[in-house]
């Protein structure tokens, strides 16, 4: 008999990282035997309309202060086998999104806690929140051996409790043959916002002039919803100007279109290779470089934990933060050097497998098992 999983979470509509990974986790689950999936949808706003956001996995919402909304998001997930929560502070109520633990508290079956990050320097209350969300866990995930380090040694949490189970990735197209004339395509994608550092990529681009042909760099993503809500498009149109300003008008695209799938796996498979040119130093999950890694592209990447980890296998190179010369020189080797770029990909592709969704969903579904025998032993 399948199992029944409860997830709370953002989800499409909405556009974020979390939305998206609950959605492909989701599906991936329902696809692997008879398990099935529903959802508490987390609302964005107080004020939020629920009516558009109706579908058949959508069974509650939860509202930010809204204690009704609360007892009947809990009431639904305890009519399931499991329940997976997607936590990040920003997106449940409370003081740094305490409201979650009122939640989890509330829960009679197993509970699985998915962290998409583990912040380095918390303040007091988010670390007490955390902290608390981590004991009433029946199990917790991250994403990185980073991220379960880092919260063992700063948060405490029993590391017996944490399993590393990676993001996951859809099966991605091979490369698409590019003839010696055309020029490399360079590619970072998500949704844009400052700390995302195009600005340093772009300065980065500018030293790689004087290549012939000379590579192109393409951004694709819509600009992140609480930045657009925040300051519009001011970011973006920061970087255009700068890129008008160096006269690579030709050479670099910012393209803010709505990646679906299909979309984003044909761009990838026009990629020459693909740039994370991120200013934190902080990040332990990247989404986008599982992505990449699993497209077996070479990656350049700032060298943030995630990148740090994923990219000692062998599949791309760290470079310093904000050091565009640096970047420039990182992805000069590699378009110059064929054979650098060929084992990257041939490292990247020794572990695609295990990054697919299909690979990911086995993990959280054993893990529910797991969690189900140990309750009913108890």
């Amino acid at each position: 008999m399948g199992i029944r999983f409860g997830f709370v979470s953002t989800y499409p509509p909405t556009f974020c990282g979390i939305a998206t990974f609950t959605r492909s986790l989701m599906s991936a689950i329902q696809e692997l035997d008879s398990h099935s999936a529903s959802i508490v949808r987390l609302l964005e706003s107080p004020t939020e309309e629920v009516s558009i956001f109706k579908t058949p996995e959508v069974v509650s919402y939860l509202r930010a202060g809204d204690p009704d909304s609360l007892n009947e998001a809990i009431r639904h997930l305890n009519e399931m086998d499991v329940a997976i929560i997607q936590h990040e502070f920003g997106i449940y109520g409370g003081d740094d999104g305490d409201e979650v633990v009122t939640l989890i508290k509330g829960l009679q079956v197993p509970s699985i806690v998915v962290l998409h990050t583990v912040v380095y320097d918390p303040t007091e209350n988010q670390r007490k929140v955390l902290i608390s969300l981590c004991r009433k866990a029946s199990a917790i995930v991250t994403m990185s051996v980073a991220a379960r380090d880092r919260l063992v040694a700063k948060y405490f949490v029993d590391p017996a409790k944490v399993s590393v189970v990676p993001h996951g990735a859809p099966p991605m197209p091979a490369a698409a043959p590019k003839a010696a004339t055309e020029p490399a395509q360079i590619l970072t994608w998500g949704l844009l916002g400052p700390g995302k550092g195009i600005e340093l990529a772009i300065e980065a681009m500018n030293l790689l002039q004087d290549m012939n042909p000379t590579p192109h760099y393409i951004v694709a993503g819509r600009t992140h919803p609480k930045v657009l809500s925040r300051e519009g498009e001011s970011y973006r149109e920061r970087l255009q100007s700068r890129i008008d300003e160096l006269n690579l008008t030709d050479s670099i695209h910012l393209q803010p279109d709505y990646l679906n799938d299909a979309a984003l796996a044909s761009l990838v498979a026009s990629s020459t290779m693909v740039l994370l040119p991120y200013d934190s130093t902080d990040q332990v999950t990247s989404g986008v470089l599982i992505e990449a890694v699993t497209a077996a592209r070479p990656v350049v990447a700032t060298s943030f934990p995630h990148a740090v980890e994923l990219l000692s296998c062998g599949g791309g190179t760290v470079v310093p933060h904000r050091n565009p010369v640096a970047m420039a020189e990182a992805i000069r080797n590699i378009l110059e050097k064929p054979e650098i770029a060929s084992e990257m990909s041939r490292q990247s592709g020794a572990i695609a497998n295990e990054l697919l969704w299909s690979s990911v969903a086995a993990r959280y579904v054993e893990l529910a098992v797991a969690l189900i025998r140990a309750e009913a032993a108890a």
